[in-house]
Formats: structure tokens, C-alpha cells, sequence
């Protein structure tokens, strides 16, 4: 299935208490169980003025839906092509 990268610009995401980010994944958690099992969150890269998420779903419109739906930000949305780390470097 298809992964991707949400762009999310949240000003002062990287101030964010511990409380806020728990209350901000549960509700994404809570639209995620009634959208259903074809879209997964993987994890969040918090950073001083955005979020970067990754998901697996079966297209771009369901990540939409779910940031339609939760009232999150999605600036950029991008499919992942390809995954490259330090082993691919090594052939």
C-alpha cells in the first residue's frame, strides 16, 4: 500500500506540551478507527513550526479525508517513490 508524507504547518508545533500532542493524537486516532483499517498512521516528526506525518493508505483522497474530518492542516501531501538509508550507498 502506498505511503506518504503530510506536510502540516502548526506555528509553535515544537512548544507543544506533552498534553496538547496526546490530545492531538487522539483525535487523529479517533478519526483514523472510523475511517477504517486502509489508512494507518506510522508516526509524526514535530518540529518548531510543522508536523510531518507519514501514513500508509490506498490513495491521497483518504489522507485528505482524515485531515478534513480531524480539522488538521495538510499543506503537502506526497507520496513516498522510494526509501533510501545509508546501506543504499553500499549497492
Amino acid at each position: 500500500m502506498p505511503k506518504y508524507v503530510i506536510e502540516r504547518d502548526i506555528p509553535g508545533a515544537g512548544a507543544l506540551s506533552p498534553a496538547d500532542l496526546q490530545a492531538v493524537s487522539q483525535k487523529s486516532c479517533a478519526v483514523l478507527q472510523d475511517l477504517g483499517p486502509s489508512i494507518q498512521w506510522q508516526h509524526s516528526y514535530v518540529t518548531d513550526d510543522k508536523l510531518y506525518c507519514v501514513y500508509i493508505a490506498p490513495n491521497e483522497a483518504l489522507i485528505r479525508e482524515h485531515a478534513r474530518i480531524g480539522g488538521f492542516p495538510a499543506e503537502r501531501v506526497s507520496r513516498v517513490r522510494r526509501i533510501i538509508d545509508p546501506t543504499t550507498a553500499e549497492g
